[in-house]
């Protein structure tokens, strides 16, 4: 049972904490009522249980008698869920999932964008229009080479040393590249099937779901750690350079639950480019598999992105870039501030729109 649902049952009964702060005060239910304007009746009502007060005198009463304010309102919450779902069989389950909700939707009242942020969201929003009007205009050839560089950088950010004329030998021309390992090939092939199977989904426009993540994970590291391709790991893992640890192979499979609860919540509320880049910084920060995480957090997130009418945010693998996006993301993991990890996803959504509204304008 969770603590939320221990709570719902162990809170002091509100009748109780009323009666007894009213006579620890010495107060008569005349006096009571008389200094809160209302009837006396109402007061003996609130005690005996037979009549539950509104929020409005929740917060008098509190007041007036002292009683502490979380305290008292947990109380009248508890006995407000309490008289809707009684002992119904499904109550505990209910509850269960109320309790994730809340948390996440909480979270997201909480997600307050600073200014530069919102100066980018509008950038972005302007650009996405623009590029609407272009889209008769769509070139094969042209995403083709973009799909090529994202598959590059994203391989170039993990290690991967073949050069971007390097990879389109491999993966259009099907050839072996001299001094590059077996799994550099892979690398480059698996993840531009990847990119197919995510330009499928987004045409199909399904709600982001676990078989899908699995099947994405799968393509990434088939032919190169088949037996955990598309598994979440069973051991304890460690990001190299980074602070965070992952949670522990136990909690997995119900913090990835708790990842797609939050997703089916705010895939409506957040902007596009902030809920992309919240679900690969969640999902990296999960960490749920052996390997492949970063390239497969970086595909949902383009994913969700396309599915959204906006284009991939090709992220570089270079040194100075990768830094900024390992520091970026290490600070929303540890401190938990993701201002930096979101403007920096917003600044590669900006730019991959500007870029190829200048080649396709031309």
């Amino acid at each position: 049972m969770t603590n939320f649902v221990k709570t719902i049952y162990s809170s002091s009964k509100m009748k109780s904490l009323l009666k007894n702060a009213r006579e620890q005060k010495g107060l008569k239910t005349r006096e009571v009522a008389q200094l809160l304007g209302i009837d006396q009746a109402l007061i003996s009502k609130f005690e005996s249980g037979s009549r539950k007060p509104t929020k409005d005198q929740i917060v008098k009463l509190s007041q007036l008698l002292e009683i502490d304010y979380e305290t008292l309102m947990v109380a009248w919450l508890k006995e407000k869920i309490l008289y809707e779902i009684g002992d119904d069989e499904f109550a505990l389950k209910a509850l269960e999932v109320a309790e994730k909700e809340i948390k996440y939707n909480k979270t997201v009242s909480k997600l307050k964008l600073s200014t530069t942020l919102e100066k980018i969201l509008k950038e972005i929003d302007v650009l996405k229009e623009k590029l609407d009007t272009y889209r008769q205009f769509d070139s094969y050839k042209i995403t083709q080479a973009l799909e090529l560089e994202y598959t590059f950088e994203s391989n170039r950010i993990e290690g991967n040393t073949m050069t971007l004329r390097e990879t389109d030998l491999v993966i259009n021309e099907g050839l072996t590249i001299s001094g590059k390992s077996m799994r550099e090939h892979l690398e480059a092939i698996n993840h531009q099937e990847a990119i197919g199977f995510i330009k499928d989904l987004m045409n199909k426009n399904n709600s982001l779901n676990e078989r899908d993540l699995l099947s994405i994970h799968n393509l990434i590291l088939r032919g190169i750690i088949p037996e955990d391709a598309g598994r979440y790991r069973k051991v304890q893992v460690m990001i190299q350079g980074s602070t965070h640890m992952p949670p522990q192979p136990f909690m997995v499979t119900k913090e990835m639950e708790e990842y797609f609860i939050w997703y089916e919540i705010n895939k409506n509320k957040l902007h596009p480019v902030i809920l992309a880049a919240e679900m690969h910084e969640r999902l990296v920060t999960i960490h749920p598999f052996i390997d492949g995480n970063g390239r497969t957090s970086r595909l949902i997130m383009n994913l969700i992105l396309m599915q959204k009418g906006y284009l991939i945010a090709n992220i570089k693998g270079d040194y100075e870039t990768r830094m900024q996006y390992y520091q970026s993301l290490e600070k929303a993991q540890t401190k938990k501030d993701k201002e930096d990890f979101l403007l920096f996803i917003a600044q590669n959504e900006k730019e991959s729109l500007e870029r190829y509204i200048n080649i396709i304008g031309q």
